[in-house]
């Protein structure tokens, strides 16, 4: 029986404002919705996928997961890069 993936399900991980000045959201994609053919539908996880690295700021019992089209433009994971001042002598590492 085939399956095909009709949705992907992810979680906003953190924000950031782009060079634009916006505030954006981070995602991270932890699976996918898929369907077989007689129409039954089943949620597929990543393994790596850990909830315990998504914010808690309210300190809730649970998380949101977001639902995305497969056909629809879905949030790409963004990697905001913050500079990091040059280490010049071993001893200015701070640990």
């Amino acid at each position: 029986m085939a399956t095909k993936a009709t949705h992907n399900l992810s979680v906003k991980t953190a924000k950031y404002i782009n060079e634009k000045g916006e505030e954006k959201a981070r995602w991270v994609r932890l699976g996918k919705i898929l369907q077989k053919d007689d129409g039954s539908k089943f949620i597929l996880i990543d393994r790596t996928f850990n909830p315990a690295g998504v914010p808690n700021e309210d300190s809730r019992d649970t998380i949101i997961v977001s639902i995305f089209k497969i056909d629809e433009q879905a949030p790409a994971p963004v990697v905001a890069t913050s500079p990091v001042p040059p280490v010049n002598n071993l001893n200015d590492i701070p640990f």
